[in-house]
């Protein structure tokens, strides 16, 4: 009989916020593939899932997942692709040999992740693998209850979109939605605090850094972080009323 791959959620970084569902999947599948953002680095869905499940008996695969920006619609950087079809190839040998394969990946498998490429890839290896997607709870869900803000209420109209968008776009997006979640911002702050300055939403506006981690930093004063090196997991959330 040959393994499932499961592609599980792990939630954004404190080890309790994992779902039971997970932890039953990770503590059964003898494989794991780990990502890693640096060659040889550490991988942090791996240490939330070890926090949870002894990996003692586990096979454990590292592979690197090279940060790189992804357009739809547009052909992926050679080293991404290549990083894709080198994980399906690990995978499929796994499950050809009848073993689960679990890869861990932080927040939700269902926004903004490499889990899901790897789906895609491995179909297009083997139209016959067996997958499972379980969800997790995601960083915009969790960042919303650092804040202490609701993402959205009665009729709100929500937005979810990489920072990476054009300043343009953005402007019409915070102009047409009632609450804009902006992922990845900690190299665009530049751009999105004149922005939000113009449009008098600065002071509607949070950034959490490292949400729910042990290092975790929340500014409301979004003005006096334009000089500070953020964090790659950082999420803003501006919400109008």
């Amino acid at each position: 009989m040959k393994g499932t791959f499961y592609v599980v959620g792990v939630g954004p970084g404190d080890p309790e916020l994992i779902t039971l569902k997970a932890v039953r999947i990770l503590r059964d599948c003898p494989v794991w593939l780990t990502p890693a953002a640096q060659k040889n680095g550490n991988s942090t869905a791996l240490a939330i899932a070890s926090s949870n499940v002894s990996t003692k008996e586990k096979i454990i695969l590292s592979h690197h997942f090279p940060m790189k920006k992804i357009h739809m619609g547009k052909t992926p950087d050679g080293e991404v692709k290549d990083a894709w079809e080198k994980a399906a190839a690990l995978i499929n040998e796994q499950l050809e040999a009848g073993n689960d394969v679990a890869l861990p990946t932080l927040g939700d498998p269902a926004i903004y992740c490499t889990g899901f490429y790897v789906y895609e890839t491995l179909l297009k290896l083997n139209p016959d693998a067996a997958i499972q997607i379980i969800p997790g709870i995601s960083a915009i869900g969790a960042t919303a209850a650092v804040a202490t803000t609701p993402l959205c209420l009665g009729d709100d109209r929500v937005a979810v979109i990489p920072a990476i968008f054009e300043s343009d776009r953005i402007r019409d997006i915070l102009l047409q939605f009632d609450a804009v979640v902006f992922m990845k911002v900690y190299k665009t702050m530049d751009r999105l605090v004149p922005l939000l300055e113009e449009l008098d939403l600065l002071d509607k506006a949070v950034l959490v850094e490292r949400t729910s981690m042990a290092d975790q930093r929340v500014h409301h004063d979004l003005k006096a972080v334009l000089n500070q090196e953020l964090h790659y997991f950082s999420t803003l959330i501006v919400r109008k009323s």
